[in-house]
């Protein structure tokens, strides 16, 4: 389905309108009300959204619901084409389409966004007038507006309102009131709420406290910041960049610490440290090779770094597991996988274990850069800690590795997997691996193999295996098993059901992945 609506969008965007009909009109997919809303929610170019929608009404049995009108209401109401959104609210109201606190809520949040407040007040009576209740929703859209438009006195009412009709606010709820307040420069009050809020079982998430973070550095207000940041620590959220950068300068300004800030946002704190003179980060109790460690990794200076980890391991120089980890994430920010396996040698010869997440890492680095060095002895280190890497990284790593014609290296991981991850994705990544790096045999071997052991086979394997036996030449086998996939294929239909794990190996085979 998500492909069907890529493809439409794009017509709607990369085509004329005679083209795109003429294309629609082709795809042979049934159009109902979902389609249509997800096809409009991508925000195709309004004229032609609008188009599609009428395009939509003329055919067969299709009409419009709530939801699509609602959404091209939308469309029209963010272009600021108000005298368009009410024309549709119209043919909602003259079609009999039903017309909820949604399609209300929406259009009193475009009306206030055009500056039209006064319709805004309006159109929220007109709702409570026909009988429609408000939910938390349209409670706090109403709020936001009333409070954007400094009718600070009515937004209160409306809160109470809301509160005492048995509707409790919810995490954007309290996040407009905390904007607000902290607008008005009543942080104390700002912090009253954001533990109230979890008293009531409302966690704020990442969104709110970005927002907050960055009224406090608007205000210069540090003291309110660090405790939110302390909460962001405490339930791993992070700062956007730009939030990380403003907080960053207000500290620095205000002469306050800013080590809380960096260790809840490790991922940021090395492309914003600023380098010191070297003298003067030296202490008595530091050694000076951390130190030139630090100032070289802070200066992106990678190729000193790799020099002076050789040097140190010759030397037998040890460093802290927390000074290699910053260079192994420095490392995987930046994509260099061999500075990445030189740090993690060293540490392996410090008999350092690393946290799971820093394998993880430089799992993933590998497999995004192509490059595997010492891959295999990452993999068994891991697995030596009790770590793994989860049946679909396992599967799409084995597959790098016969992409990178290493197949003797996917089969060892593939072995070093525990039994319970050698299933169908795995078994059909071994296969691809197999066939990527041009081992024929060994891959419609390895096929063999999975249906003696009872894994099942999918559509996904059939694809992997038909793929690696046409490219090869293996004309018999092919039709054999072309064969067999075809009366695989009609006894699925017939169940017309699937298992997650033929789910998801389907999702990573289901095409032709043999290179």
């Amino acid at each position: 389905m998500k492909d069907t609506i890529r493809t439409i969008s794009n017509i709607l965007r990369y085509s004329t309108w005679d083209s795109a009909q003429k294309q629609l009109e082709t795809l042979g997919i049934k159009w109902d009300s979902y389609t249509i809303n997800q096809v409009l929610k991508t925000h195709p170019p309004m004229e032609k959204a609008w188009l599609f929608f009428n395009w939509a009404s003329g055919l067969k049995n299709f009409k419009h619901d709530q939801f699509t009108y609602t959404t091209m209401m939308d469309i029209f109401g963010e272009a600021r084409r108000i005298s368009s959104m009410r024309f549709v609210f119209q043919q909602m109201e003259e079609k009999g389409i039903k017309i909820d606190v949604v399609t209300y809520t929406s259009m009193l949040h475009w009306l206030s966004n055009d500056g039209d407040i006064d319709g805004s007040v309006k159109l929220w009576e007109e709702m409570k007038e026909k009988g429609f209740y408000p939910t938390v929703v349209s409670y706090t859209a109403y709020m936001k507006v009333l409070f954007h438009h400094g009718r600070v006195k009515e937004a209160t009412k409306i809160y109470r309102e809301m509160i005492q009709s048995g509707c409790p606010p919810n995490c954007f709820t309290y996040t407009v009131l905390m904007e607000h307040l902290a607008g008005c420069g009543k942080f104390n009050e700002v912090l009253d709420i954001f533990i109230k809020m979890q008293e009531a079982g409302v966690q704020p998430d990442k969104a709110t406290c970005n927002i907050l973070v960055e009224n406090c550095c608007k205000a210069g207000e540090t003291s309110v910041m660090m405790k939110i940041l302390l909460y962001m620590k405490e339930n791993s959220l992070v700062l956007r960049q730009p939030v990380y950068a403003k907080a960053l300068e207000t500290l620095t300004s205000a002469g306050k610490s800013d080590v809380l800030l960096k260790e809840s946002n490790r991922h940021l704190s090395i492309q914003h440290t600023k380098v010191e003179p070297l003298e003067s980060t030296i202490s008595d109790t530091s050694s000076i090779d951390e130190h030139l460690v630090l100032n070289l990794l802070t200066r992106k200076h990678f190729v000193g770094v790799d020099f002076l980890l050789k040097d140190m391991m010759e030397k037998t120089v040890s460093l802290t597991s927390g000074i290699l980890s910053s260079v192994i994430e420095a490392y995987v920010a930046h994509d260099r996988p061999h500075g990445a396996v030189l740090a993690y040698e060293f540490g392996k010869k410090m008999g350092i274990k690393f946290e799971k997440i820093l394998y993880l890492s430089l799992v993933g680095l590998f497999i995004r850069t192509n490059s595997f060095p010492k891959i295999v002895d990452i993999v068994e280190e891991m697995v030596k800690n009790g770590i793994f890497l989860g049946i679909n990284q396992s599967a799409l790593l084995i597959y790098k590795l016969g992409c990178a014609k290493k197949h003797v290296s996917a089969s060892k991981v593939f072995d070093l997997l525990p039994d319970y991850e050698k299933n169908t994705t795995t078994y059909t990544a071994l296969m691809a691996a197999y066939f990527a790096s041009r081992n024929t045999s060994k891959g419609l071997q390895t096929f063999k193999n999975m249906k003696e052991a009872g894994i099942p086979v999918v559509l996904g394997t059939y694809n992997v295996l038909l793929a690696g036996l046409e490219k090869s030449g293996r004309v018999v086998e092919f039709e054999v098993y072309r064969k067999e996939k075809k009366q695989m294929e009609k006894c699925r239909f017939s169940e017309n059901q699937e298992s997650i794990e033929e789910m998801t190996c389907n999702f990573l085979f289901a095409r032709d992945y043999v290179s």
